[in-house]
């Protein structure tokens, strides 16, 4: 059997190039690189010209076009997936998606070596997605010798940097990783976060294995196990893999509410009642938002006055908060906030949930609230959350210079639970 399969990988800075050639079992690589950043649309076409003229292979030869599909960079992922596209149409040849974690993860079995070649060794792969974010996926690589088959226990997602180790700690027991296993950390990301290689992942023992790079190499080896087994596909399935939907907000969104930048889901963030042990936190963080806020007292005032109050704590920190006060018809949503630096990532959807969910606990299918007619962000919020507004309060609200500013009062109702008509 003679094979050519070209493989290109561009979701990071680095544009890289592999052909690979086998021949009755003899495998060759020949490679480029070029580590220039956003220059991956002018350099990647010449570079697979000059690689497959080095090697005396024309493009007719080709027989299949491996690419990595990212998690990565939006401009480098496009150039890659428009270009194997682009020839795989051409030549009419089938194209083989490789996610670019995966290639990350078999990298690092190959350069440790030892355990991390043992039978059913376990990455985390973490790669910095930037505004302190990471790409991050799991892999157990093949359980058996010869297998090619890697095992995917966590599909490619996006998360916050500093949620990884909770949201770890809060996955291994699921995943079976036994105490005399070991959990190799490998990807970029341990560059600009360290702490990554010191995380816990229950009794498991943690080790680095680099802050490694997908690189075309891989991508072609991981290829070629994909063109051995039949796993190819039409050149339409040249497409990016995208986790990070987008990163900025549109301006109807910035309207409705949506500040900064889109982020990374809240992972392991628990809500629990508000103590008088949480008082600081919460007035501190009410401090940050309000240009008039209440005071510790007034939300100790509230504790005492039995009105419901909760907290969203992540790990051991408070960063948000809602009290409430529920009626025989009606739950009146009295103050809620989130600290500056967690909100735009679902922190206040889920104490507004909360909130919903406590009053429906009490036959209550009611919230109603008061909020500053100048605030268009939190109006934009609450409406994208399902208020609406219905009313007005005049001078309800203290203003700069001993004025006063009106509220706008909303109300979200719901159908409570077997009311069903």
């Amino acid at each position: 059997m003679t094979l050519h399969l070209l493989a290109l990988e561009t979701s990071s800075s680095i544009c890289d190039v592999a052909l690979l050639s086998c021949r009755d079992g003899d495998v060759r690589i020949h490679t480029d690189s070029n580590d220039e950043t956003g220059r991956h649309a002018e350099c990647l076409l010449p570079m697979i010209d000059g690689l497959l003229a080095r090697a005396g292979i024309a493009r007719a030869d080709l027989d299949a076009i491996a690419f990595g599909q990212g998690p990565g960079g939006f401009t480098g992922l496009r150039v890659a997936c428009g270009v194997t596209q682009g020839m795989a149409f051409g030549l009419d040849i089938p194209v083989i998606p490789v996610p670019s974690l995966l290639a990350v993860a078999q990298r690092a079995a190959r350069e440790q070596g030892g355990a991390a070649q043992d039978p059913g060794a376990w990455f985390l792969v973490v790669q910095d997605a930037r505004m302190g974010e990471l790409y991050l996926a799991v892999y157990r690589s093949p359980l058996q010798d010869g297998e090619t088959v890697w095992s995917t226990i966590q599909e490619p997602m996006l998360i916050d940097s500093e949620h990884v180790s909770s949201w770890l700690q809060s996955r291994v027991q699921d995943w079976g990783l036994a105490g005399n296993a070991t959990l190799w950390v490998a990807g970029d990301a341990l560059d600009s976060y360290p702490f990554l290689a010191d995380m816990q992942a229950g009794a498991a023992a943690v080790q680095s294995a680099g802050a490694l790079r997908a690189d075309a190499v891989t991508i072609a080896r991981i290829g070629l196990d994909a063109w051995r087994r039949g796993d190819t596909h039409g050149p339409e399935h040249a497409v990016p893999l995208y986790v990070r939907d987008k990163v900025a907000y549109t301006l109807a969104e910035q309207q409705r509410g949506a500040g900064g930048n889109p982020r990374a889901p809240a992972h392991g963030v628990s809500i629990a009642a508000m103590t008088s042990d949480h008082l600081d936190a919460v007035a501190a963080i009410e401090a940050r938002v309000q240009q008039f806020p209440w005071t510790r007292r007034n939300f100790a005032d509230g504790l005492a006055a039995g009105y419901p109050a909760w907290v969203a704590s992540e790990n051991g920190r408070v960063i948000g908060f809602y009290m409430a006060m529920v009626a025989p018809d009606v739950a009146h949503l009295l103050v809620i906030a989130v600290d500056p630096d967690h909100q735009g990532r679902g922190v206040g959807k889920r104490l507004l949930d909360h909130c919903q969910e406590l009053a429906s606990r009490q036959g209550v299918d009611t919230i109603v609230l008061e909020v500053r007619q100048s605030n268009h962000a939190a109006i934009g919020f609450y409406e994208h959350n399902g208020f609406h507004a219905f009313s007005e309060r005049k001078d309800y609200y203290p203003a700069p210079h001993g004025t006063r500013e009106h509220a706008s009062v909303m109300k979200k109702t719901w159908q409570l639970p077997g009311n069903a008509s």
